[in-house]
């Protein structure tokens, strides 16, 4: 049965730091949210790769855009560029970047779990 809980990104259970960003984790039930943090310059290829040790981000997402615009090239070539109010959907092989001199926020419902953690 579902519990009732309230959570806040402020008091993480988890911090992740990564070149130009990091990532805040809640656990909330049976489930992770994440609320990730991209600073101007951050780039996945650049700043998480060698965390994650793969061609290219293999955490699928289901994300909220708070703030900033980021551009997303999945590895089948298809490229787009989220903005604040949008809402993706991400499977796994992408890489992507910020555009601009604002951070990106994003609230990540799915890949959270491990997002910036090297592979096993």
């Amino acid at each position: 049965m579902q519990q009732t809980e309230h959570r806040d990104f402020g008091e993480p259970d988890e911090l992740r730091e990564f070149p130009n960003g990091h990532a805040e984790i809640l656990k909330v039930g049976d489930s992770e949210i994440g609320r990730l943090v991209f600073e101007p310059g951050w780039r996945w290829s650049n700043d998480v790769k060698p965390i994650a040790q793969t061609p290219s981000c293999e955490a699928p997402h289901f994300q909220y855009h708070i703030a900033g615009r980021l551009a997303i090239r999945m590895d089948n070539g298809t490229e787009f560029v989220a903005e604040p109010g949008d809402v993706t959907s991400l499977p796994s092989g992408h890489d992507a970047w910020v555009l601009g001199d604002e951070p990106v926020v994003v609230v990540d419902w799915f890949g959270a779990s491990n997002y910036a953690k090297e592979s096993a």
